[in-house]
């Protein structure tokens, strides 16, 4: 089952009938971005002294706009045809967001903010590293509560391992926001696997939070998860793919292998010691 709108979630598990019209995957990503805030709010502090209270808050809300924009611009390059086709319904829809372009977006924004308020890029970016990944495996909740079309192929059931709960091999999201029907047994509920990677990588991030290492490198860190994270889950993901050089493959595989290059360089270039303060 799918529960777009909260007034979904309350017939449909507690059998209230009342109508709440809040879309259910935009109050996750509130709840994303309060909580990534919170986070955030804990490391800027910590690595950053000084800079003033309203800074983590400003700099959380640039990122949020700027990550909306590229994830919305990502998804119409990914989808040039479509957008052509009707560049209005593409424009106004309610799904089609591709979270690389937000973090892309995101991230230039919040340097760009760090610069003009002469805040430090590195220790900013190793601050924001868990939060960006607490934020990320929160909203992803909200593309499986509601059925926002960020789900996987046909699920090989004969695959199913037979300790493995049906619900979480394959499910046929009846009731998605985007009105599709899916035939049964369903397909992989790619986004509940993206919260529990989500979650595992957050825990890693944030007990490696207090490292010895040059500034910057637990974002490489964040990176090679990001992209080691999303590289898995496109084998069964439903998603536009292309070919380069003879091989089919998708936007999201293309940024997923650049993300995991960047940090792997990014941690072997920065992982000496701290210099001892003299």
């Amino acid at each position: 089952m799918a529960y777009p709108y909260l007034s979904d979630v309350l017939r449909g598990l507690f059998g209230i009938d009342i109508w709440l019209p809040l879309p259910t995957f935009g109050l996750m990503v509130g709840i994303a971005l309060f909580a990534g805030l919170k986070a955030a709010n804990l490391e800027v502090k910590r690595l950053i002294p000084g800079l003033p209270p309203s800074f983590t808050d400003n700099l959380g809300f640039i990122g949020f706009i700027a990550g909306l924009v590229g994830a919305r611009v990502f998804h119409l390059l990914e989808h040039p045809r479509e957008f052509l086709a009707d560049p209005m319904a593409m424009l106004l829809s309610r799904g089609g967001f591709t979270i690389f372009g937000g973090l892309i977006f995101a991230t230039l924004a919040g340097l760009v903010y760090a610069r003009a308020k002469r805040a430090p890029a590195a220790p900013l970016l190793d601050a924001v590293a868990p939060a960006l990944m607490l934020g990320y495996a929160l909203g992803r909740i909200g593309c499986q509560i509601s059925g926002d079309g960020d789900w996987g192929i046909a699920a090989d059931m004969a695959a199913k391992p037979s300790w493995l709960p049906t619900w979480f091999w394959a499910q046929t999201y009846e009731g998605n926001i985007l009105g599709v029907t899916l035939d049964p047994p369903g397909v992989y509920p790619t986004p509940m696997y993206q919260v529990l990677m989500g979650l595992v990588a957050f825990a890693l991030l944030w007990k490696l939070r207090v490292h010895r290492h040059q500034p910057g490198w637990l974002f490489a860190v964040y990176l090679t998860l990001v992209g080691v994270e999303r590289l898995l889950i496109e084998f069964i993901r439903v998603n536009t793919t292309f070919t380069l050089f003879g091989v089919e493959v998708t936007q999201a595989q293309i940024i997923s292998v650049a993300c995991v290059i960047a940090g792997c360089v990014g941690m072997w270039k920065l992982s000496r010691p701290r210099p001892v303060p003299a």
